[in-house]
């Protein structure tokens, strides 16, 4: 979901020579997640760090053989604190896409799902009707040409809400330039703003979208338009890495097939998205 910075690619360099110079035995994995992107992640009103990803790292840690340390990092710093070493694996619904693959490596993917657009019932927009209920942005088809050209039309002169440096933002970017846009540090603020009439819209993974609005039930939101998958919205979500890091990689492939095999990630997914989000 980030926009890479060109400094990371210094950084990059950096945490490589490291990984190399530093051999390790990976009997601890320090797991970074965001903590706010509910059902994927979140924190309880304890302070703890729960959801899908918490559950998932701790089983892909124990297939691994290594303790698993779950902590919590903010979204925009989420790269940069990886190649500073501050820990050793990203978990926080962190899409793969050619940017990211530039500056740093991924294991799986371990999940996918569509990206949605949430509107308050009483807006206009809620009169819009679409053909398609999916659209494939890998697929060049005249039927998804038509969604697209009608959702940019319906959000003309519209504001819509989306967390910063994510691939949702990319989508925006790309396919709708009559738009205004407001980027949030998370898209929870993106939805209170929403609630408030602040935004016409917001943009985000379904799950995410769907956690507002059903904590908001009494704003009256619901989804709107097509779900849409692929293309700029990337290959999946995986475990973000770092380059030098070949090893871990490899162990977290190996314990993410096993779990995806064996119907691990299909059960935890199930009980926190209610659907099923793994990989088949």
């Amino acid at each position: 979901m980030k926009k890479i910075v060109a400094a990371l690619a210094f950084g990059a360099l950096i945490a490589g020579l490291a990984g190399q110079a530093d051999a390790k035995d990976w009997k601890k994995v320090r797991v970074a997640t965001e903590g706010a992107y509910a059902p994927w992640n979140a924190t309880d009103p304890s302070g703890k760090l729960i959801g899908f990803e918490v559950d998932l790292a701790k089983e892909l840690c124990k297939r691994m053989g290594a303790e698993c340390e779950i902590v919590g990092q903010d979204w925009d710093g989420m790269i940069p604190a990886l190649q500073q070493g501050k820990y050793d694996a990203i978990m926080a619904a962190m899409s793969i896409t050619e940017e990211r693959q530039k500056v740093i490596d991924f294991a799986g993917p371990y999940g996918t799902e569509p990206s949605m657009f949430g509107i308050l019932k009483a807006s206009k927009l809620a009169g819009v009707k679409f053909d398609a209920e999916r659209v494939d942005l890998a697929a060049d088809s005249p039927a998804n040409k038509a969604a697209i050209a009608k959702l940019a039309e319906a959000l003309k002169g519209k504001t819509v809400g989306v967390q910063t440096s994510t691939i949702q933002a990319n989508f925006v970017e790309k396919y709708l330039p009559g738009i205004s846009v407001r980027s949030y540090d998370k898209l929870d603020n993106a939805g209170i703003d929403l609630a408030a009439g602040r935004v016409d819209a917001i943009f985000g993974d379904r799950s995410a979208v769907d956690a507002i609005l059903k904590a908001q039930a009494d704003k009256g939101m619901m989804l709107f338009g097509p779900a849409f998958s692929r293309g700029v919205l990337g290959l999946g979500v995986g475990v973000g890495l770092r380059k030098a890091d070949a090893d871990l990689k490899e162990k977290f492939n190996k314990a993410i097939a096993e779990a995806n095999k064996d119907g691990t990630i299909t059960k935890l997914s199930t009980q926190h998205f209610g659907y099923d989000i793994s990989i088949k």
